[in-house]
């Protein structure tokens, strides 16, 4: 049998939506508050755009309507149209622009990430020694999609119906 590997396990599936990402520096607070309010995952990796794909950061949603609630409460000025970003420098916005809410500090800047070739048996590892909630499945730095606990453990109760003996619970 050929190893399961990350790509077979990670979401989004063929038929699934594409997977839910921000981007670094193109997005308003009221583009970031839609996602937060339409989606239930517990936090969203952030890419350099959404051609590109390129993987920089994870944020939890937690943080993000944190951040977001007291950027509108006491910082001057950020609305519903201000830009949010994660980079190092805000974009070069028009001067008529309100201001930015940079929300860097809140980003994980490494994501634990394996590549789509990773055996899952490698995942399931590494998701038990760190105690990982989630990882994220990367080919040539470029995000392809996440794998969470839930998928792991998922993983892990079907190769156990496939094979009783399995050193998975060893």
């Amino acid at each position: 049998a050929l190893p399961i590997l990350a790509m077979d396990v990670m979401r989004p599936r063929r038929n699934d939506p594409v997977l839910t990402v921000l981007t670094q520096d193109s997005m308003t607070v009221e583009h970031v508050e839609a996602i937060i309010s339409e989606t239930a995952y517990s936090g969203y990796p952030v890419v350099v755009s959404q051609v590109s794909q390129r993987l920089v950061g994870f944020v939890l949603r937690r943080d993000l309507i944190i951040s977001i609630e007291n950027a509108r409460k006491k910082q001057d000025g950020i609305v519903s149209t201000s830009s949010v970003y994660f980079s190092e420098h805000s974009p070069s916005l028009p001067s008529s622009s309100p201001p930015s809410l940079k929300l860097r500090r809140i980003m994980d800047l490494s994501p634990f990430t394996v590549t789509d070739q990773t055996p899952m048996e490698i995942v399931v590892d590494i998701f038990r020694k760190l105690g990982l909630r989630q990882c994220l499945v990367t080919h040539n730095a470029r995000l392809l999609g996440i794998i969470t606990k839930k998928d792991v453990l998922k993983h892990i109760a079907q190769m156990a119906n496939q094979d009783p003996d399995s050193i998975l619970f060893n």
